[in-house]
């Protein structure tokens, strides 16, 4: 089993550049992955397989230690952020905040709510300057890479219904109470 960790830099715990790390208690699926990363070698310039040029350089190592120690406070100023979304939106006909499982703790990377109109919401925020995203617009069924199992539109439509109705919102650690009580205003408005 392998566990893999992003550290793009939009992410909670992020770098400058690309960067990513996979972690396993297995000594021999750690030395493979070890040689995949080398160019599927475990000695320079002899490759037992093909791999890829996937090193951490000392630079993105270097931002992530100098990172690491704020990570629990930022993951918790996401919390309450999330919090604050959670309560304002909370029982809302027709604004969905993100539910999360009380056996569970979420650090929300991204705050995603569902609304009816999503588009129209979009350009209204837009309008407003207030930056939102809909990450991953199209479902994995639909994407050309997998044309060839033949899914299409209405496939799978519980998928299809959330892709078309995702929203995140502002929630990074430094945002203020004020400009989240704009995005939440902005939102409340706008389905008025």
């Amino acid at each position: 089993m392998v566990g893999t960790l992003s550290f793009f830099p939009t992410k909670n715990l992020g770098a400058w550049g690309d960067a990513g790390l996979m972690v396993t208690q297995d000594d021999a699926l750690a030395e493979r992955l070890g040689r995949l990363r080398l160019h599927g070698g475990s000695r320079q310039y002899l490759h037992e397989e093909v791999g890829t040029n996937s090193r951490l350089d000392s630079l993105q190592a270097a931002v992530l230690l100098a990172k690491l120690p704020h990570l629990q406070a930022w993951n918790e100023a996401r919390k309450r952020n999330a919090a604050r979304y959670t309560a304002a939106f909370k029982g809302h006909p027709e604004i969905c905040p993100p539910h999360v499982d009380p056996a569970n703790d979420h650090i929300f990377h991204q705050y995603t709510i569902q609304v009816p109109r999503r588009n129209e919401l979009q350009a209204y925020l837009k309008s407003k300057g207030i930056g939102h995203a809909v990450y991953y617009p199209l479902a994995l069924h639909l994407q050309p890479c997998f044309a060839h199992l033949n899914y299409r539109r209405g496939s799978l439509p519980v998928t299809e219904a959330a892709m078309d109705s995702v929203l995140s919102l502002p929630i990074y650690p430094e945002l203020t109470r004020e400009q989240q009580d704009a995005v939440i205003q902005a939102v409340q408005s706008f389905y008025r």
